[in-house]
């Protein structure tokens, strides 16, 4: 098939493959099958973490920026520009990698670093700014990042509340007065592949907060302080889809910011310009790490299948393990889908030679498709 152009659009394999080594490697696999096969590669991300390294694939410019990490110690994050667009990571910041191994600080991580990093991006000259929310290690309501930009949060003897969700129990005032002004003058979108409110039964605490190391009583907790927080800023706020997104900083960014939420892996595949490489494409390879019922609600295989079926353009998909059936990767736009757990069983043998046993079913994929 000389005339075969295969855009590869996938997101990173958790825990063993960046988005950008995928590319890489179902690269060196489909040219081992077909050498002059055309291939583009545009590794993508939802607005969790990879967001920013799949901005920079693209040719946006990383920059660092030393900020507050989520227990308060300083890290260095990453965000990236290009002309007038920036494109920030919460989990650079406030993110769980940012914990030690096993440590979890539910009640009193701080998205102060959040806060710092989207300022630094406003320094950088952006005029728009895409907040991709996801990773966090964090339930404070965006707490942390509106101080960081200027907001006052004060409890009844009119000092500064302590940092964490918990702590918001105590609040008695809040004074977004002092926002930096050049927020004023920006588009901030909110990029999330989380819908869920900021409280309730699907809640950012009751949801997300057990992954972030919280007990029963912790969320019990954590819900009553975010409700709190709420009634002061916005309680009608608090139920618009993103709200909870990242242990409420979505309802910050959307109550205080003045953000708009789209869906993550929409708002990159905007960003990173993927129509006019689909419009070059005669078959799409997308994928992740495990391809699941969760798939299916906004990550980003699905929404790079999503666009390739409305141009016409047929879609694949790779993965470390598949737990989907035919009809519901059919019913999302994917054909077929090549799992290396298909190849090697054995899960942490998988893990560990993921770029060897992906260059295999690249291969497959070759055969099945180009020859």
């Amino acid at each position: 098939m000389e005339t075969a152009h295969v855009l590869v659009a996938a997101d990173k394999f958790k825990g063993s493959l960046t988005a950008v080594q995928v590319a890489e490697r179902v690269t060196a696999g489909l040219r081992r099958v077909v050498p002059g096969v055309r291939v583009e590669t545009l590794p993508v991300a939802d607005g969790g973490d990879g967001t920013v390294a799949a901005a920079v694939a693209a040719g946006f410019e990383r920059r660092e920026a030393r900020v507050t990490g989520p227990l308060g110690d300083p890290v260095t994050a990453a965000y990236a520009v290009r002309d007038t667009t920036a494109v920030v990571e919460m989990a650079e910041a406030s993110g769980l990698q940012h914990l030690p191994a096993g440590e979890f600080a539910p009640l009193t991580a701080t998205t102060y670093g959040s806060g710092e990093l989207l300022a630094a991006a406003l320094d950088a000259g952006a005029r728009t700014i895409v907040f991709g929310v996801g990773g966090s290690a964090t339930n404070d309501g965006g707490a942390g990042m509106l101080a960081a930009l200027g907001a006052r949060f004060l409890d009844g003897d009119g000092k500064p509340v302590g940092p964490g969700g918990a702590a918001l129990a105590g609040l008695a005032e809040a004074d977004l007065s002092g926002l930096d002004p050049r927020l004023a003058d920006i588009d901030l979108i909110l990029a999330s592949d989380v819908d869920n409110p900021l409280t309730g039964p699907k809640g950012a605490p009751e949801v997300y907060g057990r992954q972030k190391g919280a007990t029963e009583d912790d969320i019990a907790v954590l819900d009553a302080a975010l409700a709190h927080y709420a009634s002061l800023l916005g309680p009608e706020t608090a139920e618009l889809p993103g709200a909870g997104a990242a242990g409420g900083i979505g309802y910050g960014a959307l109550v205080a910011l003045g953000a708009r939420f789209r869906p993550g892996i929409d708002v990159m595949l905007d960003v990173l310009g993927f129509a006019p490489a689909l419009a070059r494409a005669t078959l799409v390879v997308t994928g992740e790490g495990s391809l699941d019922e969760q798939t299916l609600h906004g990550k980003a295989p699905a929404g790079v299948a999503a666009a390739a079926r409305a141009a016409g353009v047929q879609t694949v998909a790779v993965c470390g393990r598949l737990a989907l059936p035919p009809e519901a990767l059919a019913g999302s736009g994917i054909s077929r889908a090549y799992a290396l757990t298909d190849l090697e069983p054995d899960p942490v043998v998988c893990m560990a030679q993921a770029g060897p046993l992906l260059e295999r079913a690249a291969e497959a994929i070759a055969r099945d498709f180009l020859s």
